[in-house]
């Protein structure tokens, strides 16, 4: 038997139990962990011994730690969670009729394959969590949330939503099971539930992993300066360097998505500075270089995080700078490499068709990504999915249809309100073709008011495409704002009230406290009780550097 795993076949279940027929009494609550940073934020680690057979303690150091961690919603650092793995499958060949030891496995395995972009971890968890099952059928909720988590993971939200709801039931209480449903709620399009959802969550408990998860539902309603308060104040909270350093990241991505990559440069740094395994947020730092137009830089950065996490979004991003820069045939070998990878994805349950049909759209056959993309529609109506179909819609020649997804992806009676230079770009593109130079002139406008750079393809494309546009006509002025959620500050129909939001006590935070005046220096976790961190001040953009054109690989 390998060390690297524990083989579970003789113990699964040939069918995991239907989740409405789980209904014993509620179980003890169990603190996992919340959030986990990369497209799918949430792990699962139950930390206390099962009932029908006493669970030994992780020993002391890095697998303890790593339940230490989970106990208090923060992330575990990548060794510690390694050791974590070890310990309990060395404990479960002596122990194989312990159900929260296995659920414990199941979800350490969810949480390495997230964290290093290896789905292989993923057909483990599903056997070690089907074990935990099997062995206690009823009641099981710590066994219910790691298949959540695994189904999030795994991109398949309608199953993620029916495991969180089946753990809801028996314990209403276990605040931990909130963000899992939030991820499974918004990528289903059900954006009232992921605010009644979050009201709950806010209600039950406070602390950083909670300010993170509202800092991502602000995200996605366009309240960007919400956000940004919510993730460093998180970061000033974090309990572990590692969960420091997915705060931190989220900042990151926010602040590039602003159009202010010299900030988002600074927040990348400091999380790899807290945790130089956040391989996510070297992917950032990549995302940031482009826009600087540091692209030497940049291509280092996707090569090395490549390496790392070769997630097939990064291989994308890196094919689409090669290809801006002139290096086709390295571009060609990332697409080669993209498609690989969503093959091994695919293999191990994983379904990446929104990304594979965004790819096919830009770069192979537009029908096929149309296809690909009405049935991801079906699966995952999010507003992801209704701008990536109304692009390939428009890719693909058919530009009225197009606009109806386009507009529905703008629309905030149907959550698009997340202020995002590609969706509006996107729409704007639509629209130039059908002729209605007006709205158009106003969402291209508005793509590149949020981001300049939001694309090193797309954006000189926006450009050119909006000097050719020209001016409104005399006497009929664009308004300076488009009609679409991307073109105004957005409103909130649905949001959960502030009042339930943590409160964040501003005038107590010493400025020596902001994660902006650490730029490189490693940033030591703080105290639990110590008050949250005003976030950092806009830095001041440095000119930016003459775009510097890398040697092809291998020159």
């Amino acid at each position: 038997m390998k060390t690297e795993e524990i083989e579970v076949e003789q113990q699964a279940p040939a069918t995991v139990p239907e989740p409405g027929r789980l209904l014993s009494p509620l179980v003890k609550g169990v603190m996992i962990s919340a959030v986990a940073g990369t497209v799918v934020l949430g792990g699962v680690l139950p930390v206390l011994p099962s009932s029908s057979e006493r669970a030994v303690p992780p020993a002391a150091g890095s697998a303890g730690r790593a339940m230490d961690a989970a106990a208090a919603g923060a992330d575990a650092s990548l060794p510690d969670l390694t050791a974590l793995i070890r310990e309990r499958e060395s404990y479960l060949r002596a122990h194989p009729r312990d159900d929260r030891a296995w659920a414990v496995l199941g979800a350490a395995y969810v949480e390495r394959g997230l964290r290093t972009a290896d789905s292989a971890y993923y057909p483990k968890a599903e056997r070690a969590l089907q074990a935990s099952l099997k062995t206690r059928p009823a009641g099981n909720v710590d066994a219910l949330n790691g298949l959540a988590a695994l189904a999030d993971a795994r991109h398949d939200y309608r199953a993620a939503k029916k495991w969180g709801e089946a753990s809801l039931k028996l314990a209403p209480k276990r605040w931990t099971t909130y963000p899992l449903l939030i991820d499974a709620y918004g990528q289903l399009g059900d954006y009232k539930a992921v605010d009644r959802a979050l009201k709950t969550l806010t209600g039950l408990r406070s602390g950083a992993a909670v300010m993170a998860r509202e800092g991502q539902v602000y995200r996605d309603r366009g309240w960007r300066e919400d956000a940004l308060a919510s993730l460093t104040d998180a970061a000033a909270l974090a309990s572990t360097p590692s969960e420091q350093a997915a705060y931190l990241h989220r900042a990151g991505e926010l602040t590039w998505e602003r159009g202010e990559p010299t900030e988002a440069l600074n927040y990348f740094a400091q999380a790899l500075a807290a945790d130089p395994d956040h391989y996510a947020s070297l992917a950032g730092k990549g995302r940031a270089l482009t826009s600087l137009g540091r692209t030497t830089e940049a291509v280092q950065a996707y090569r090395s995080v490549l390496t790392r996490q070769p997630r097939p979004e990064y291989s994308l991003e890196l094919g689409e700078l090669y290809e801006s820069i002139g290096f086709g045939d390295a571009a060609k070998a990332q697409y080669g490499l993209l498609r690989k990878r969503v093959d091994a994805d695919g293999a191990n349950g994983v379904d990446d068709s929104l990304l594979l049909g965004r790819f096919e759209a830009d770069h192979g056959d537009p029908r096929a990504a149309v296809t690909r993309l009405r049935a991801e529609w079906k699966r995952a109506p999010s507003v992801q999915t209704a701008d990536a179909l109304g692009w390939a819609l428009h890719k693909a020649g058919d530009d009225k249809e197009a606009l109806t997804y386009a507009k529905r992806a703008t629309d905030p009676e149907h959550g698009g309100t997340v202020r995002s230079a590609l969706i509006a770009y996107h729409r704007g593109e639509v629209e130039r073709e059908l002729k209605l130079d007006g709205p158009a002139r106003r969402h291209i406008g508005e793509a590149l008011r949020i981001n300049p750079a939001f694309s090193p393809l797309l954006a000189p494309l926006a450009k050119a495409a909006l000097a050719a546009l020209g001016d409104p006509p005399a006497g009929r002025p664009d308004k300076a704002r488009g009609t679409g959620a991307n073109a105004a500050p957005a409103p909130r129909p649905h949001a959960a009230p502030r009042s339930s939001a943590p409160e964040r006590p501003e005038s107590r935070r010493p400025a020596s406290q902001s994660p902006a005046a650490r730029p490189t220096a490693p940033v030591a976790p703080p105290k639990p009780s110590a008050p949250p961190a005003k976030p950092p001040a806009p830095a001041k953009p440095s000119p930016r550097q003459a775009p510097q054109t890398p040697k092809p690989p291998g020159a």
